[in-house]
């Protein structure tokens, strides 16, 4: 299993769609919420995602897809 934290920052348009819970359910990953900052115009969560590197790289694309910026903060592999 690996843990990864990623930094998430949205674009206006996808600030009320339930992504982050998409993930858990579309990806063999678990999301953990660490920060957050979001208003009607903006939005960046800082998450934790644990699963396969190949599940977390999945959903790091599903994420860049729809159009959120992805930055990689740390990596951690057991």
């Amino acid at each position: 299993m690996t843990k990864k934290i990623i930094n998430l920052t949205f674009p206006k348009k996808l600030i009320k769609e339930p992504t982050i819970y998409k993930l858990g359910h579309e990806f063999k990953v678990i999301p953990n919420i660490r920060k957050a900052n979001v208003t009607n115009d903006y939005g960046w969560v800082l998450l934790e995602l644990e699963g396969s590197l190949d599940e977390i790289e999945k959903a790091e694309q599903y994420l860049t897809d729809k159009g959120i910026i992805v930055e990689d903060i740390e990596a951690e592999k057991n």
